[in-house]
């Protein structure tokens, strides 16, 4: 229902009607999914409304936001890339799939984003529970961390069903750790070894979960 325009009233109340009702952000309004990766440097959440994204911005003195769901035509996409630019953030837009295998050009361009980003730095998705956990994994084992230390990063605790089509991304860090963990760096394994393909062949989800999860949890 949104058609891009902010600059107008009119436009403005479209666009937090899409955001807050069309998006699910009313839902979002109680449960931030606030949670840290790096400590001082890395944290992940669910989509913020504008205001959520100041308070988090003076709170964590953030200076970079990624938008992990990739640029969208809806009413949260345009308030908070107008909100990140009046608050001086630095934005970057890095889609990852919350139902795929990870995909190595993808994890190759966020490393380098990782790099050279300013931080304090926000990640979020739409629920902070699949790409944001695949994104907070991957920057464990960026930092050096352990395959297991990445799964933590998808549980329930965040809302992630790792019994439904989302639980490729578990299948990802697990793969690493049964295949690469105890011989390569993890960026060389994904470099030289990694095959989503095979991940993707090989990984079967629960139908039960995967519905509750797609459509009673509404998640990406």
């Amino acid at each position: 229902m949104f058609n891009g325009d902010l600059t107008t009233g009119k436009g403005r109340t479209v666009a937090w009607i899409d955001s807050l009702f069309v998006d699910h952000a009313v839902f979002r309004l109680a449960w931030g999914n606030l949670a840290t990766v790096v400590p001082g440097k890395i944290y992940r959440c669910n989509h913020p409304t504008p205001p959520r994204l100041r308070r988090m911005t003076r709170r964590l003195g953030l200076r970079t936001l990624v938008n992990l769901r990739g640029k969208t035509q809806s009413g949260s996409d345009a308030l908070s890339r107008e909100a990140a630019r009046a608050l001086g953030l630095d934005f970057h837009d890095m889609a990852f799939d919350s139902r795929g295998a990870p995909q190595r050009e993808r994890i190759l361009r966020f490393h380098d984003i990782y790099r050279s980003m300013r931080t304090p730095a926000i990640m979020h998705c739409k629920s902070g529970a699949d790409r944001a956990g695949l994104a907070a994994g991957l920057i464990v084992l960026f930092e050096g961390g352990r395959a297991a230390d990445a799964l933590r990063q998808l549980s329930w605790r965040f809302g992630h069903v790792r019994q439904a089509r989302t639980g490729i991304l578990d299948a990802f860090f697990l793969r690493f750790q049964r295949e690469g963990e105890a011989r390569q760096p993890f960026l060389d394994w994904v470099r030289e070894d990694y095959d989503a393909a095979a991940l993707k062949r090989d990984f079967h989800a629960n139908g039960l979960a995967s519905f509750i999860n797609d459509w009673v949890l509404a998640h990406e």
